[in-house]
């Protein structure tokens, strides 16, 4: 049975999109009730200046009750290689940091263009690299832009080569602003691959903007990726693309994947259980996704059997 990795992403791309703060005790009540439901790596927060994003100012004490979390790949995003020193200071397994292939985006997000994100990403490196903490780089706006709009792929390669060389570990190609379609996803994973290996290139992270996330997962999985970033009831986005919201909904995730027969790891009920976790601490924050509601859940051989 092949194994794919679901990567829980809301506790930084959901939560960094709303205005609302969550309390400590509920992320941490999240990160718990989302690993013993079999979920192995979460990002629990990114290092950024908590007076740009406060909802992200606990990260470091996140982490350090992550790693209490036996089994679970704790990783957290940095924005730069300050934000890289801080995250290794804090314990983590593994970080990433965001390379929009849009410039524009690019200076937006982090306030940098190209090369001065290349040097952050040469010097984060250095720092991953020294403390044994993987370090990977998240091709962001790899399949379209809200400011700039359509991206180019060759610019897309050339970028990832780039930040191959100065030191990336690992890539994920990432549709920030929900524009990607399955053939765009395919040919993208095979070009990108090409130039920087296959055991490069791992990962998805896909929004679901326009209803068209778990066809490009499935586009993914076919192109060979193992796995796939998602957020529990959607949420989140990108503040700094406009229009970019909704992340790939994890509990429909885990149904498509589950329903396959590819190995995840999670339960599904347990899963969605962890939900209230979210409706309680973010009233009035609309979540998307499967719910028991839409019927009995049944596994493969009781739905082949009816």
């Amino acid at each position: 049975m092949t194994q794919i990795l679901v990567s829980e992403v809301g506790p930084r791309d959901g939560l960094q999109s709303i205005k609302a703060v969550m309390p400590l005790e509920a992320k941490k009540a999240w990160i718990a009730a989302e690993a013993a439901a079999g979920v192995r790596e979460i990002e629990v927060g990114s290092f950024v200046p908590p007076s740009l994003l406060p909802q992200m100012a606990d990260t470091a004490e996140l982490v350090r009750f992550a790693r209490g979390i036996e089994g679970l790949n704790v990783v957290a995003l940095v924005p730069n290689a300050k934000g890289a020193q801080r995250a290794v200071d804090a314990g983590v397994h593994a970080m990433s940091i965001p390379l929009s292939m849009s410039e524009t985006h690019s200076i937006r997000n982090v306030r940098k263009d190209h090369p001065a994100m290349l040097a952050e990403i040469a010097e984060a490196a250095q720092i991953a690299r020294a403390a044994g903490v993987h370090f990977a780089v998240g091709l962001a706006t790899a399949f379209g832009c809200t400011i700039e709009g359509a991206v180019a792929e060759d610019a897309v390669v050339r970028l990832a080569v780039a930040a191959a060389d100065a030191g990336a570990q690992e890539f994920s190609l990432s549709d920030t602003t929900g524009y990607a379609d399955p053939a765009q996803v395919r040919r993208l994973v095979r070009k990108v691959r090409a130039a920087v290996g296959a055991d490069m290139l791992t990962t998805l992270h896909l929004h679901n903007t326009r209803g068209l996330g778990l066809a490009n997962a499935l586009a993914g999985l076919e192109e060979g990726i193992t796995t796939l970033d998602a957020s529990l009831g959607g949420l989140g986005g990108c503040p700094a693309a406009p229009g970019a919201s909704g992340n790939l909904v994890t509990e429909d995730l885990v149904l498509m994947l589950n329903a396959m027969g590819l190995d995840t790891g999670i339960d599904l009920e347990r899963l969605l259980k962890v939900r209230q976790i979210l409706v309680d601490a973010l009233p009035g924050e609309p979540l998307y996704g499967f719910t028991p509601d839409a019927g009995p859940m049944l596994d493969y051989n009781e739905r082949i059997a009816r």
